[in-house]
């Protein structure tokens, strides 16, 4: 502050604690204040600790969160302005600004990181040691964590999985891909379940991603059975029936309308598949579709009066008793139609042609004198 900006100052006349001005500067200062800034300075120069010889004190650990806040303010700044952009222009990749987003927060948060060490007088070059540990701890402890950071890199430049897909896992999860963090991606299911998977997961494991071409309709098979003796022709009259009244049916003619395929013979029921070609809209939400032509083919077959198969068994009773067999008596000798049925038996046979290509060693004869002990 100059001279006369200090004289301008109210009561500056009137101090007692005035000093005289500095040399060459023309500047008068109180000398309170120079109290004040050798008390602080004292403060800021307290040794908190001591780190391979080198002092942390509380100047240099407030200077280094004051650069880590910075960088953090930053990072948030950047990612806010990216999704403000992204939402107000529908033609922009989601996925690329997600990328992008993702990517500038790990790189200022690390360069953040190093700066904030190097301002609390710790320099980079003491971390090589510090990199040989954790490099020995990625291959024990950390090799898990190591490597889901890793998958999550590789999904986000390889881009195979994308912000807003909807996949299935391996293990049954299914849902859309909402955030892909450094150790586990964040899947909400049709029931607004989130679930954290681990990146890993989706590069080692097998992954079905519904919507990886966007805008294209996939093929849905919706198995289902009627008792014996129905026309097969009326069934498929109500399944392509039931077909035209689920919305989600891409079309009703063409290479990709709906059929009937007729899949097997079960134990009481014919076995049918519809097979229907979905909207782009619909494969998102596979079970509820189901649900909803499971519930068109039930109201189709009754209107047709088809029945459905139910689970039936017959018992058919030989006789209704037979008398005990003394334990004496012989049993009764095989007749002529018992060795026959007994030689048309192909399993019969091979164990009588194994008995005789491999006979049985003949038993070692038992020495009837005593043994001795010894």
């Amino acid at each position: 502050m100059s001279g006369l900006a200090w004289a301008l100052l109210p009561g500056a006349a009137d101090r007692e604690d005035r000093v005289a001005p500095l040399s060459g500067l023309g500047r008068a200062v109180p000398a309170g204040w120079h109290r004040s800034v050798r008390e602080f300075n004292a403060w800021m120069d307290t040794r908190l600790l001591t780190v391979s010889g080198i002092d942390v004190t509380v100047g240099s650990l407030l200077a280094a969160l004051l650069v880590l806040a910075v960088f953090l303010a930053a990072s948030f700044i950047v990612r806010r302005v990216l999704r403000r952009y992204a939402l107000s222009h529908d033609d922009i990749n989601q996925s690329a600004i997600y990328t992008v987003e993702r990517l500038t927060h790990y790189v200022l948060l690390i360069v953040g990181v190093l700066l904030a060490l190097n301002a609390t007088g710790i320099p980079i070059t003491r971390f090589a040691v510090l990199a040989g540990a954790i490099g020995v701890g990625l291959g024990f402890g950390l090799q898990a964590i190591f490597n889901n950071f890793v998958s999550g890199l590789i999904l986000l430049f390889d881009r195979s999985l994308k912000i807003g897909d909807f996949v299935e896992l391996a293990s049954g999860v299914h849902g859309h891909v909402r955030d892909i963090y450094i150790r586990a991606t964040r899947i909400t299911t049709n029931d607004a379940i989130d679930i954290l998977v681990p990146n890993s997961e989706f590069v080692s494991g097998r992954v079905v991603n519904w919507t990886w071409r966007r805008e294209v309709s996939r093929r849905l098979k919706v198995p289902f059975a009627v008792a014996y003796g129905t026309d097969k022709e009326r069934v498929k009259q109500a399944a392509l029936e039931a077909a035209a009244e689920v919305p989600f049916t891409l079309r009703l003619d063409g290479p990709r309308a709906p059929q009937v395929w007729l899949t097997g013979f079960g134990d009481s029921a014919l076995q049918f598949s519809l097979v229907v070609w979905l909207t782009a809209e619909a494969t998102r939400r596979p079970g509820a579709v189901t649900a909803a032509y499971y519930w068109a083919l039930h109201s189709a077959l009754e209107r047709h009066g088809i029945a459905l198969p139910l689970l039936r068994r017959d018992l058919h009773i030989k006789s209704w008793s037979q008398p005990a067999q003394d334990e004496g008596q012989a049993p009764p000798p095989r007749g002529d139609a018992g060795m026959h049925a007994a030689r048309d038996n192909d399993a019969v046979r091979d164990v009588e042609r194994d008995i005789v290509e491999n006979p049985s060693p003949p038993p070692r004869p038992v020495d009837p004198r005593p043994r001795r002990r010894t």
